[in-house]
């Protein structure tokens, strides 16, 4: 007589391996997570009939458990971007939302990869109950969070290349056509473009929008000088622009920062604003208040860009579908235009 082997239990790996996903993948869908693709969802289920696969009990609870908390992580390798205005108000306005959930904030400024290795181990280790990810540039491995992550990850802006399933943005493109608009219906014909680093969603975005309004006027959108949103680099590029573009009459920077760097270079260059030159910003930060002369920006609500996203988040937690986000801008109207 035989003796019978004990039945080996199908393990998650294996069912992974079979569907063609993650693990992680296959573990948001046995644990019925949301977030989660119909065709990776059908290939899981599918695996798991194929294998007759059952969960472990205690494993499940361990992976479906609440941490109470949720992630901000800003994709940038400095701390400095702490006490960058604008990001100052996207952290109070997710402190906010988290607060009103009763949810604690963690935040994770993290661009390097030991940064990164940091984040991905608060995910798989389940700290946290999801994220938000901002300020994603071109190529930028957490941009990759959403499709392994088994929580929920909404995004601040959109990154390059990628559609993500939930994010919050402005509108970028609109903004940056309205500041160009603005700028032509003053009578300026020669504009000129600073624009921010372009392996980033939001600087494309601008970028894009002041093209349409010079193809849209028969004018031809000049090439942009890139700086990375800092003042230095908008008086850099202002002086580049200058060099290549005597004619110049009209500015748009992608940012209130570049833009009241381009003020300063174009004082030393011996061009009045508005009488010579004309300038509008993006963002509506403080600084374009004490610009001399003051800046005529595009407002967007910062504070109400961390706010949405996490209210998104939160609901995403809760088993709450939720769509895309796109917040309006206006035009502010001062003294450089």
């Amino acid at each position: 007589m035989t003796e019978e082997l004990p039945h080996r239990h199908a393990t998650l790996d294996e069912v992974a391996a079979l569907a063609g996903v993650s693990r992680s993948v296959a573990s948001r869908v046995i644990n019925h997570a949301p977030h989660v693709s119909r065709a990776k969802r059908e290939a899981v289920e599918k695996a798991v009939r194929k294998l007759g696969y059952v969960p472990d009990p205690k494993a499940r609870a361990l992976a479906t458990r609440q941490a109470g908390a949720a992630a901000l992580v800003i994709s940038r390798d400095d701390t400095e971007v702490l006490t960058d205005p604008f990001f100052a108000q996207v952290i109070a306005g997710v402190a906010g939302a988290l607060e009103e959930a009763d949810l604690n904030m963690m935040l994770c400024v993290a661009a390097t990869a030991r940064g990164r290795r940091r984040v991905e181990q608060l995910v798989r280790s389940r700290a946290v109950d999801g994220v938000m990810l901002t300020a994603s540039h071109e190529d930028d491995p957490l941009a990759r969070l959403a499709e392994e992550s088994p929580l929920p990850v909404v995004f601040g802006g959109r990154p390059v290349d990628v559609e993500p399933r939930w994010y919050v943005d402005i509108d970028n493109v609109g903004g940056a056509r309205d500041a160009t608009d603005h700028l032509l219906a003053r009578g300026r014909t020669r504009v000129v473009t600073i624009c921010g680093p372009l392996d980033t969603e939001v600087a494309r975005s601008r970028h894009r929008g002041y093209r349409e309004a010079m193809t849209l006027a028969g004018l031809t959108p000049r090439p942009p000088a890139e700086g990375d949103f800092s003042e230095a680099a908008g008086a850099a590029a202002m002086s580049r622009l200058l060099e290549a573009h005597p004619d110049l009459d009209g500015v748009f920077a992608a940012n209130d920062n570049m833009a009241a760097g381009a003020l300063r270079a174009l004082r030393g260059a011996g061009r009045s604003v508005p009488g010579d030159v004309a300038v509008v910003g993006f963002d509506d930060l403080a600084v374009a208040q004490v610009t001399d002369p003051a800046l005529t920006t595009v407002h967007q609500p910062i504070r109400d860009l961390g706010h949405e996203m996490a209210r998104m988040l939160v609901g995403l937690i809760a088993g709450r579908e939720s769509s895309p986000l796109i917040l309006p801008t206006r035009l502010v109207r001062r003294s450089s235009t």
